[in-house]
């Protein structure tokens, strides 16, 4: 199993983990808005319309779309976010050093709904740990070589 994070790299890991925090509250947000529009384009064929001639929000059938499809925006946003996301989760699981499949786990995170918002609030204590377990060591391994 990896080691725990140098004691160098714990403030860069603490900033990473607050955007961490950040992304996955809005890739899940977002993560939910593209479910409702995947059940709207793919359960009653029509796509959120912004702008157009039915109003300003409008369920409107894909061939009679004329303004701002909102639905397209969702999807492009919530894959930038997901890129996002996973560079967080990439950063982390660089300097925290945890387990690849720990990697893989979380970056879950942005194609499970509500998963993110789970992952919001179990990764920063299991972060925190890694972190503490790595100063509890740096003065042992201090004593030892002293």
């Amino acid at each position: 199993m990896p080691q725990g994070p140098r004691a160098a790299d714990i403030p860069r890991l603490r900033t990473a983990l607050k955007v961490y925090r950040v992304s996955a509250a809005i890739t899940g947000t977002f993560l939910l808005l593209l479910v409702v529009m995947m059940v709207l384009r793919y359960g009653f064929g029509v796509d959120i319309e912004f702008g157009g001639p039915f109003g300003f929000l409008a369920l409107t059938p894909k061939d009679q779309l004329t303004a701002i499809n909102l639905s397209t925006v969702i999807l492009t946003v919530h894959g930038w976010l997901y890129v996002l996301y996973l560079g967080c989760d990439f950063v982390m699981w660089r300097l925290a050093r945890y387990s690849f499949g720990r990697f893989l786990f979380i970056a879950l995170g942005g194609v499970v709904p509500f998963l993110s918002y789970f992952f919001e609030f179990q990764v920063p204590p299991y972060i925190e740990r890694r972190i503490a377990q790595t100063t509890d060591a740096a003065p042992a391994a201090e004593e030892v070589s002293a």
